[in-house]
């Protein structure tokens, strides 16, 4: 029997860690080959990740809603003849197997080569290793009896080099505290100072429960108005806590690359919005006669399909839109086919998944994707090659009861057009006030990829569809 570690893969192109979002496996359960044993989350999708190999699990070395580094190991499983009877015995818990395992490398003579995982590969030990050889070193260096000790007892706590190379709080001889990249990052999400943490990780090392347990520190003297009589309960900083004023939800996941892409679109592409505000009452009585239709029975028809088809037939006729900027090469890339984007809400924050290939859908084609995407997206199941290499977005406010929109571009397309909610308006038609459904479209577009003329005629081509779509048949 062995024991055969199962590493956090790189499941998003270069990402460098996923949260845990659900396990669905305990240990002592037994998995299969290609089994999916647990839900993450990188910064761009919620990913399931199936197990390598069979066996029976061993341990789950994190907890569910932990950010965990690609490289490290989450699970654990026992392999070969005595799998079959490893729910029998022992089954160690996940809190002391994490420390063991972050204790292991710190006992191996020499950094271990970079491992493969499921996607690209994982990053080396030898990070991990770097504090406790410079803490040895260091101690030698200052004469201390440190290396003794280490010697007579190699596995021992590093306590004895604590005055030599870091303090109570867990700090190096440079004032430095000692912590992983992720523990840092936490800190600054929960606004503490990794300097006034008091460390309980080997080596002096701030972990991930420091620094929460310095986080509900600094919360109790904010929430005892009075001196507590000793009889009190001891929830009660907790409880009071529930009625501060402000709550600090860290930025992870979707929402952080979310925020962060909206940043580097709008202070580099130059943002040009324009709208148009149009009859749309004969593509209404369309998409209620397309319902009609046992063509299309089981088919998700709505106003959201005419308008991408809108869109498509628009950039057929304006196919300059359809293009992105080269920065390195100083060059306009013309796209010459259309994986047109629909932006969705979802539990997790705004995403942009996107049909790929649309200019060569029929009407039924488009409508299978449009559904599929939608359903795929609510269900946190959109995978990151979903969501690349997009070329317009359409985004529909209407939904929310919203008229229209400036909507920002998303990273690297064209154009991005917001539709605006239908409503029952007075409007002139054929000379007479009556009352019609009425709409506003806003597309904002890249001024350094399409000018003024272009913006203009591409946008009223959209209007020009969706107010007679007999267009869709005449201008296809």
């Amino acid at each position: 029997m062995t024991i055969r570690e199962f590493k956090m893969p790189d499941v998003g192109e270069g990402l460098t860690e996923a949260e845990i979002l659900k396990w669905y496996v305990q240990p002592g359960d037994t998995v299969t080959d290609g089994q999916v044993v647990c839900e993450v989350e990188t910064a761009k999708a919620a990913v399931e990740l199936p197990i390598p190999f069979d066996g029976v699990v061993h341990a789950l070395l994190f907890e569910e809603g932990v950010t965990v580094d690609v490289g490290q190991v989450i699970i654990s499983v026992q392999t070969g003849a005595g799998a079959a009877t490893a729910e029998q015995a022992p089954v160690q818990e996940a809190a002391p197997a994490a420390a063991a395992a972050a204790a292991a490398p710190a006992q191996e003579p020499a950094a271990a080569a970079r491992q493969p995982v499921l996607v690209g590969y994982g990053v080396s030990t030898a990070s991990t290793k770097r504090r406790p050889r410079k803490a040895a070193g260091t101690a030698a260096q200052n004469g201390s009896a440190a290396p003794a000790a280490v010697a007579a007892a190699p596995v021992a706590p590093a306590a004895p080099v604590v005055p030599a190379q870091q303090n109570g709080n867990g700090q190096s001889a440079e004032g430095r505290p000692l912590a992983k990249p992720p523990v840092r990052k936490l800190a600054k999400d929960l606004g503490i100072d990794l300097a006034s943490v008091v460390a309980t990780g080997d080596g002096g090392v701030v972990t991930r429960e420091d620094v929460h347990a310095a986080a509900a520190a600094a919360l109790a003297p904010q929430t005892v108005a009075a001196p507590v009589a000793a009889s009190a309960p001891v929830q009660a900083p907790v409880a009071a806590a529930t009625a501060e004023r402000e709550t600090r939800v860290p930025v992870k996941g979707v929402r952080k690359v979310t925020a962060q892409a909206m940043v580097g679109s709008a202070f580099t592409a130059p943002h040009v919005t324009e709208f148009i505000t149009f009859d749309v009452t004969r593509t209404m009585k369309l998409v209620q006669e397309l319902k009609a239709d046992p063509d299309l029975a089981g088919l998700r028809i709505n106003p959201l399909l005419l308008i991408a088809k809108a869109v498509l037939v628009a950039i057929r006729r304006n196919p300059d839109v359809n293009a992105s900027w080269d920065e390195a090469a100083q060059e306009i890339v013309l796209k010459h086919y259309v994986n047109l984007g629909i932006a969705a809400a979802t539990p997790r924050g705004l995403i942009v998944p996107n049909i790929k290939d649309a200019h060569a859908k029929t009407l039924p084609e488009l409508s299978e994707a449009l559904s599929s995407l939608v359903s795929t997206a609510r269900d946190g199941k959109t995978s990151p090659a979903d969501m690349q290499n997009g070329t317009i977005t359409i985004t529909n406010v209407g939904v929310f009861g919203v008229d229209t929109g400036t909507p920002i571009l998303n990273p690297g397309e064209s154009a991005i057009l917001a539709v605006g909610a239908i409503k029952l308006q007075p409007w002139v038609h054929k000379g007479k006030v009556k009352a019609r459904q009425v709409t506003t479209l806003a597309l904002s577009f890249d001024h350094r990829l399409i000018d003024g003329e272009l913006g203009s005629r591409f946008l009223a081509d959209i209007a020009a569809v969706l107010e007679h779509p007999r267009r869709l048949i005449t201008w296809s």
